[in-house]
């Protein structure tokens, strides 16, 4: 019986340090491994920053510069829509008359007489001639849109390359050279029946009547029509610089690729 547990024990202590023996072993190869994959990783990571590097370079590279055609196309896209945008807000009521940018007031001249009147309790009369100054203006504005968007398309290469790098207000004096004329012989007719259509014309008869009837007072006389004319044309390039600077900085307005890659090319050129 005493052999018997001796002979366990003995097998017991041989199967410990065996298994110690393999524990040790296996313990070292782990080590082994474990420091190799470390100084893998630590000779690798340079490398792969040193990788990443240009690729990061490479994605805050400058814009390609868009050809003629897409210059063409981005800048008469951008100007149809915001000239016409323009001119349709000015030809609704209150257009000009809302608007203090444009709004049309008493001609220079006749500011004394707007004066006068509402000094002797006649400012109805004065406000009656304000609102119908600008009523036909209105009336005129809808006459813009088609002159604005026929300059667009006979605008050249050159003239859109221009306007696109040229300064804040270029598209405004294109439009200035090419359509102003061509405003003002529209204009003229439809204010002239605007006037008449509104009561302009005896509103203002009778506020000039009511002044030139004041003693000491020297007569006025104004080319009624043609002062309206001229100041809704004036009104309408107005609009028309306040769409421009719309269209160059509002980013949120670039709605196709070749609107984003002309104008990113642009400011990039600032």
């Amino acid at each position: 019986m005493n052999k018997i547990k001796l002979l366990s024990l003995a097998f017991a202590a041989i199967a410990l340090n065996t298994y110690n023996a393999q524990s040790q072993s296996l313990g070292s190869i782990l080590k082994k491994v474990k420091s190799a994959t470390e100084t893998k990783t630590t000779t690798t990571q340079p490398a792969n920053q040193q990788t990443n590097q240009p690729t990061a370079t490479a994605t805050t590279s400058t814009a390609v510069k868009p050809s003629t055609l897409e210059i063409g196309t981005g800048i008469k896209q951008a100007l149809e829509a915001g000239i016409s945008k323009g001119a349709d807000q000015l030809s609704m009521k209150d257009g000009f008359l809302g608007n203090m940018a444009v709004k049309i007031l008493f001609p220079p001249e006749a500011q004394k007489v707007e004066k006068a009147l509402r000094s002797v309790g006649l400012g109805s009369l004065a406000d009656n001639v304000v609102t119908s100054l600008n009523r036909a203006a209105e009336d005129a504005a809808k006459e813009a849109k088609p002159i604005f968007v026929s300059a667009i398309k006979q605008m050249t290469i050159t003239d859109a390359t221009n306007i696109l790098l040229g300064s804040e207000n270029s598209a405004t004096e294109y439009f200035k050279k090419a359509t102003t004329s061509q405003l003002m012989e529209k204009f003229k007719p439809v204010v002239t029946s605007s006037l008449s259509k509104v009561g302009a014309a005896k509103y203002w008869g009778d506020a000039t009547n009511q002044y030139n009837k004041l003693p000491l007072v020297k007569p006025v006389t104004t080319d009624l029509t043609g002062y309206v004319t001229q100041k809704a044309v004036e009104g309408m390039f107005i609009q028309v610089a306040q769409e421009e600077a719309a269209i160059r900085n509002n980013l949120g307005g670039r709605t196709t690729s070749v609107l984003q890659k002309v104008f990113g090319y642009a400011d990039q050129k600032k």
